[in-house]
């Protein structure tokens, strides 16, 4: 253990182009609940959980797409409670017109039991969300490589 001790994820900030398309998206497709919203100046925020447990954060200040190609975040995952609610999340993203950077459930790498649906927000951030076994046989679009890393 370090001198600060063990670090969990408490949550994650995402900067979005338009707000209302986004919660709409993280919302009512990914199921996330409003936890609150604010605004300050020109910019407007809100936060968003599951059972009262705050995830993700929005702000509304970006004038651009995500661009995969700067530092930063490379992708958000979640993970599913089971392959059927991926297969639910799929079927809502696929009403919903989202990309995905693969066809149907795909395995983490060659041989894995994990895998699960590589798709993009509104506005271009990579998304992921996953089961940590039942993918057992899905094709692996990268090989041995982990998929999460080359969509």
């Amino acid at each position: 253990m370090t001198a600060i001790g063990t670090l969990a994820t408490h949550h994650v900030g995402l900067n979005v182009t338009d707000l209302d398309r986004s919660l709409a998206f993280y919302g009512d497709v990914l199921g996330f609940e409003s936890l609150g919203e604010g605004k300050e100046g020109d910019s407007r925020f809100a936060f968003l959980g599951q059972d009262g447990r705050l995830v993700l954060t929005l702000w509304q200040q970006a004038v651009d797409a995500y661009a995969p190609g700067r530092a930063g975040l490379h992708h958000l995952a979640f993970e599913a409670e089971s392959l059927d609610h991926v297969r639910a999340a799929e079927a809502a993203l696929t009403a919903r017109g989202a990309t995905f950077a693969h066809e149907g459930v795909v395995a983490h790498r060659e041989g894995a039991a994990s895998g699960g649906i590589f798709f993009h927000d509104p506005d271009g951030t990579r998304l992921e969300i996953s089961v940590p076994r039942g993918a057992e046989g899905a094709e692996a679009p990268s090989g041995s490589a982990p998929t999460c890393g080359f969509f």
